[in-house]
């Protein structure tokens, strides 16, 4: 049997791909209004996702200053929607900004992911989750309504505690097809999280 690399973790940590200077600016700027970002590594994991999937109307909850839902239109091909929720006007007026010339149509609403879920049509064909965590498990039972057959639910941080019922509820959901993987995910914040991804059946 081939041995492994050295240093496996180090190693991956070399394999990501740069980030073009804008978002990065935008990973500072989040960081400075103590924002998580999701990095590079997951951020274009999400641009390939999203391309994969010929994705064409996509959800981000939890938008904060835009900086995902960027990786997500550079998979779009110029084409689509993305809508973006986001809780506090002040991030949701900078998304607005950040994405105005993403490429494709977008859409900020402000408000938490309880006032504005509920009012959304369906379908989408990917739901980008990260907010409170604690709100997963709610927010979980929206994913399924507004994803198509065959749309994907990606989840962020399911190594947080607060994540714990969505996790078991994701897990013993007959709606979605799921894993979850605790990932090494340089630049994103923790370095070492959990990532759900789920296909609505």
């Amino acid at each position: 049997m081939s041995q492994m690399i050295p240093d496996l973790q180090g190693y991956f940590r070399r394999q990501t791909r740069p980030q073009r200077a804008e978002l990065t600016q935008l990973a500072i700027a989040a960081a400075a209004d103590g924002i998580p970002t999701i990095g590079p590594q997951l951020g274009h994991l999400l641009t390939l996702l999203a391309r994969f999937g010929a994705v064409r109307r996509a959800l981000d909850v939890g938008a904060g200053n835009g900086y995902s839902a960027l990786y997500l239109a550079a998979g779009m091909g110029g084409e689509g929607e993305i809508i973006a929720v986001e809780r506090q006007p002040r991030r949701a007026a900078a998304a607005r900004q950040n994405l105005a010339t993403c490429g494709v149509k977008t859409n900020v609403l402000v408000g938490s992911a309880g006032e504005v879920l509920p009012g959304l049509a369906a379908p989408f064909d990917l739901v980008l989750l990260d907010i409170d965590k604690a709100d997963y498990r709610f927010a979980l039972d929206h994913c399924a309504r507004l994803l198509r057959a065959g749309g994907l639910l990606l989840a962020d941080n399911t190594g947080f505690a607060d994540a714990e019922p969505f996790n078991a509820a994701l897990l013993a959901d007959a709606r979605f097809c799921s894993v979850n993987l605790l990932c090494l995910l340089p630049g994103h914040s923790p370095e070492c999280d959990g990532l759900a991804l789920a296909v609505r059946v």
